[in-house]
């Protein structure tokens, strides 16, 4: 049967978005290295550009749904492309470290809009039968991204000039407004209700502080006492939500569904499991430039195995779920990818780089798993009408976490190397690092093992009597 023009297109419209994201985030963190020396910095300082997009992602998904149906979602999809551009433009135009960390904010901004407005766009645009076809479509470009973008990132900066990996955005986002000006219609609400103005500030106000503070901490930008001060705010500003959002009947982010069992065990279980993984694209290609002197297109090469090992997973992720329930599988599966992180630690300058590669492989593999039952658990018990809201909760908790891992990251190494003493960093600074951040992947445990033994059963059954 012949699929619909509007069946292949708007998809493929949403995918240039999504791989635009996904290679813009894997080709910053292999060239970090060089850009810490183009910018005077310490490698570990920048981490503070990896937070910068993160935040901005956090505070602006809660209401991109709103924000489409106001101003129309053809119009806030190419307008959020246009603003992830401007951000890559002032990435490669920066000279200072402050510079820098401002454009990747807007970045995240631009990026916040980009794919959740554009599946926005999918499921209006598209009759629900064609759902399935169209979401597969997305997956290629989100499967795409980690692959090319290390090697890519890497090749780059060995041998041509970190900032051109920025214009690599340029012609994709070019394409991306073109075609959603012919395809896409400029579809709207036209009653949204009012945006919770007081939630928002409050939420983002309140994250951003905390995050922000938290990797300014034991830097050189401000003193520790500021950057104490900014998460102490941060965090009563989040306490004071906390408190707002139990009295308001739509909040911005309605923490009630942490109440929901499922919900709470992918949701806060899956914070601590993404604070361990978040941690990883950073450390990685740190450890093998910073402390085993590969060239960054060599670490790019390694680093991208890890995509191999998740393509790989989730070609059997629904068999291993239907066989072992979610409960058993996230659990065993937890334990076995803070293992996998940890292993990372144990790099030397004498370890064969096929070993190496070989290990990152593997350590791809336990964190597709997980992702994918944490994904399918979360909308178990969610009636269909909440699924949105329940989206925002997510996602923000999701992206803050990531956020974390990179920050706690960064925080041991500095400790570690301050500690012993190197005068520049070695490979030997970045084993606590890796046993920390594995620490909280495995920390996610007690919260799994609340969940009953049945639980997410229809969907294993589903999923395994599919596959």
């Amino acid at each position: 049967m012949p699929l619909a023009l509007g069946t292949f297109i708007v998809p493929l419209i949403v995918a240039c978005s999504m791989f635009m994201e996904n290679v813009d985030a894997t080709v910053i963190v292999t060239s970090l290295p060089a850009m810490a020396r183009d910018l005077g910095q310490s490698p570990i300082t920048l981490k503070l550009a990896v937070t910068s997009y993160v935040i901005g992602l956090g505070v602006f998904i809660p209401i991109c749904g709103w924000v489409a149906d106001r101003f129309g979602s053809r119009n806030v999809f190419r307008t959020a492309i246009g603003i992830f551009m401007t951000g890559s433009l002032l990435c490669a135009a920066s000279r200072s470290l402050e510079m820098f960390v401002a454009a990747r904010f807007v970045q995240g901004i631009g990026g916040a809009m980009m794919v959740p407005v554009g599946r926005i766009i999918i499921f209006r645009s598209l009759p629900k039968s064609d759902f399935i076809r169209a979401v597969n479509y997305l997956t290629v470009p989100a499967l795409l991204g980690p692959v090319m973008g290390p090697p890519l990132g890497g090749f780059i900066t060995t041998y041509l000039h970190w900032r051109l990996i920025f214009f690599v955005n340029i012609p994709i986002g070019l394409l991306g407004i073109w075609l959603a000006n012919r395809h896409i219609a400029n579809m709207h609400e036209e009653h949204p209700g009012p945006l919770d103005w007081v939630g928002f500030i409050l939420s983002a106000g309140g994250a951003s502080l905390f995050m922000l503070g938290l990797s300014l901490v034991g830097g050189e930008l401000v003193s520790n006492g500021k950057a104490v001060a900014m998460c102490v705010v941060g965090a009563l500003l989040l306490g004071a939500y906390w408190l707002y959002a139990q009295r308001v009947e739509r909040p911005v982010l309605d923490l009630k569904f942490l109440r929901i069992p499922s919900f709470n065990a992918s949701v806060a279980g899956g914070s601590l499991f993404r604070i361990g993984l978040g941690a990883v694209p950073f450390l990685l290609p740190l450890t093998l430039q910073e402390g085993l002197g590969m060239t960054a297109f060599v670490s790019g090469a390694i680093t991208c195995a890890s995509a191999f090992g998740s393509i790989f997973m989730k070609s059997v992720v629904s068999r291993v779920l239907g066989r072992f329930g979610f409960r058993r599988t996230l659990i065993v599966n937890a334990a076995l990818a803070g293992a996998s992180i940890a292993v990372y630690g144990l790099f030397t300058p004498g370890t064969p780089v096929w070993l190496i590669w070989l290990v990152v492989l593997l350590g791809g593999v336990f964190p597709s798993l997980q992702f994918s039952g944490l994904n399918s658990l979360a909308y178990a018990d969610i009636p269909t009408r909440d699924i949105g809201r329940a989206t925002s909760v997510a996602s923000v908790i999701q992206q803050v976490s990531l956020g974390l891992g990179v920050t706690i990251a960064g925080i041991v190494l500095q400790i570690s190397h301050r500690i012993q003493g190197h005068s520049t960093i070695v490979w030997s600074d970045f084993w606590p690092a890796f046993f920390v951040v594995a620490l909280f992947s495995v920390a996610s445990i007690p919260v799994t093992m609340r969940l009953p033994a049945n639980a997410g059963e229809e969907i294993a059954r589903g999923r395994h009597g599919k596959s």
